[in-house]
């Protein structure tokens, strides 16, 4: 609500000055009152930030499916990043890139592996307001998630992999890790009914073996703000490694629900409430 009267106060400044002022001041404490009581304060402050997802190993953007929706009902514009997931070098740059071409305020989350990724591509970009982590790995520069994970006991998912050779149209050639199809359910989302895992089981995406050797030269969250989901249920990534990342980075928030490592697939109301809860703390600038 706004109250204009620049035209009479010009034309009666004399005569009526002194209520100008009065009523001036009146105006300007309804426009504030009004802003705070309808929604977040106007102009840069207030801004909302585009949500920016990134999907970890052994997945796609659609993991993503039962969080985008409910933060698009929000109001708010939602970009689900295909993630190449062929080595922090190259999976870095890539979302740096998408970020780049974003105009204005981005909250950046991660689920697992996307964790590493997200990290590394922020840094150095302002308009990242606040990392998002969903049971996800968080390295320092100079770490890999080998070194980081080896910090604590090997989780279920490390025996559960297969390795596949590949080629590349150079010539050059590889490693991929799939999850072997009947341990699944059981390692990575036993939160989830049986014909769901039998789907991501079969419509899984690799990641290249050496991207777990890959060492960080960069962490965003050193920096900037840090929400952190963890999955008490997680057989992919030692939930106490989840707690001490959380931890190290001085995570403005910490969240621990009784979940899988697919928290985003089975608990899609929690992570998005977490999502939210960073995404309103950057517009509130609290």
């Amino acid at each position: 609500m706004r109250i204009s009267g620049k035209s009479r106060h010009r034309a009666h400044a004399v005569r009526w000055g002194a209520g100008a002022l009065v009523l001036a001041g009146t105006a300007s404490a309804v426009a504030a009152m009004g802003a705070y009581a309808g929604g977040p304060p106007g102009g840069a402050a207030g801004e909302k930030p585009t949500i920016v997802l990134v999907h970890g190993a052994f997945a796609d953007a659609s993991s993503w499916n039962g969080v985008v929706g409910p933060l698009q009902r929000k109001g708010y514009k939602v970009i689900a990043a295909a993630n190449p997931l062929r080595g922090i070098p190259q999976d870095s740059t890539y979302v740096a890139s998408l970020l780049k071409s974003i105009k204005g305020p981005v909250i950046l989350a991660g689920h697992s592996y996307g964790g590493e990724v997200i990290s590394q591509a922020a840094a150095g970009n302002s308009n990242v307001k606040a990392l998002v982590y969903i049971n996800a790995l968080m390295p320092d520069v100079g770490e890999s998630s080998n070194s980081l994970s080896a910090k604590f006991p090997a989780s279920p998912l490390t025996k559960a992999l297969n390795q596949v050779p590949f080629r590349n149209g150079d010539g050059t050639s590889g490693t991929d890790l799939y999850v072997q199809t009947d341990k699944l359910r059981q390692v990575f989302a036993h939160d989830l009914p049986v014909a769901q895992t039998d789907l991501l089981g079969a419509t899984q995406r690799p990641i290249a073996l050496s991207a777990f050797a890959d060492k960080l030269t960069a962490a965003a969250w050193h920096d900037k703000p840090v929400y952190v989901l963890v999955g008490k249920q997680d057989r992919s990534i030692d939930p106490g490694l989840e707690r001490y990342e959380a931890k190290r980075a001085k995570a403005r928030k910490t969240v621990e629900i009784n979940s899988s490592h697919v928290s985003l697939i089975s608990h899609p109301q929690a992570v998005k409430d977490l999502i939210l809860n960073a995404a309103e703390d950057y517009v509130w600038k609290r």
